[in-house]
């Protein structure tokens, strides 16, 4: 529906999503699925998705990850960088012909919710948001733990707590995958592990403001890129503004668990040869840095194969 609402072809979408217009076919038609979340969001971007179509993709596509059968697909392979664990060796994959009964009955119930106009709030009811046993929403019973899915109040106040510490997020009640990636980087910044859920120790820490979310702008990341990339910096900024869309706080997660981080995204097995933490890749300038070791092994950009199309066709400014 979003690439023929676009009106434009597969080779051009996916030449500005950053992946190949044969791959970008099959993803359409159902017969392969990505293993990156990042080239759904890249592709849906592209082709103007709203927040909420946003939303219903990633929860589609997760159905679809739940249920991917590994074997062979010789011209379906994951780039190196976007394999699940970063380190470089492709794992074929193929798209199982149907979804899992299981998966089939939670995205009906999915559908039903959605259209009868309900929300699912675990261990509570929405209303029981308003019955805090403090003056903190956070405090309530309903809102022991919030994370990915859920649409109510207590996603709206980790969302308000989020903007508060200088996040830039939407404030909709909505826990979807970009509250997911700010609410992960504010919880590596504050010291506390990254359960991609906001935990009691996150609460804690939300409430207090443990953490600044204050970083670079899209410009000032440009601008350290070309600094380091004197080599060849229009095609750095293009493969960063491809990775990360120029933000460094950035996080991708992958579907066996791990994580991509920052400006270049660069994956947790990446960070460990790097002697680096996911903190430390937050941090703009050192990211940078990192990914111009990489580049310099080789002199190319073989790290972001996924980004070969911005090479190519992104502008280099």
């Amino acid at each position: 529906m979003l690439k023929d609402r676009s009106g434009r072809g597969y080779d051009r979408l996916g030449k500005e999503a950053g992946v190949s217009g044969s791959s970008l076919h099959r993803y359409c038609s159902g017969l392969s699925v990505p293993a990156d979340y990042r080239v759904v969001h890249a592709f849906a971007k592209v082709c103007g998705a709203s927040a909420e179509e946003l939303r219903e993709l990633h929860r589609l596509w997760a159905l679809a990850d739940t249920d991917r059968e590994a074997g062979p697909a010789p011209d379906d392979v994951t780039p190196p960088e976007n394999t699940p664990d970063g380190t470089g060796r492709p794992r074929p994959f193929r798209m199982p012909e149907k979804l899992s009964s299981r998966s089939a009955v939670l995205a009906a119930v999915a559908a039903v919710l959605l259209v009868a106009g309900f929300v699912w709030l675990p261990g509570g009811s929405p209303d029981d948001a308003s019955s805090a046993s403090g003056d903190k929403v956070l405090d309530s019973p309903a809102c022991k733990s919030v994370s990915m899915g859920q649409h109510d109040e207590c996603v709206r106040e980790v969302q308000t707590l989020l903007v508060r510490a200088k996040g830039t997020l939407a404030v909709d009640g909505d826990f979807g995958p970009e509250t997911l990636r700010r609410l992960t980087a504010f919880q590596v910044l504050a010291g506390l592990p990254a359960t991609s859920a906001a935990d009691e120790a996150t609460k804690k820490a939300l409430y207090a403001q443990k953490a600044s979310m204050t970083t670079w702008s899209p410009a000032e990341v440009a601008k350290r890129i070309r600094a380091v990339f004197v080599e060849d910096p229009g095609t750095a900024v293009a493969v960063a503004r491809c990775a990360s869309f120029l933000d460094p706080l950035y996080v991708l997660p992958n579907s066996n668990g791990s994580r991509n981080w920052g400006v270049f995204q660069i994956s947790d097995a990446r960070l460990r040869e790097l002697d680096g933490t996911p903190r430390r890749a937050f941090d703009p300038d050192w990211n940078i840095k990192a990914a111009h070791r990489l580049w310099s092994v080789r002199h190319d950009f073989h790290d972001w194969p996924s980004c070969q199309a911005a090479l190519k066709d992104s502008p280099k400014s």
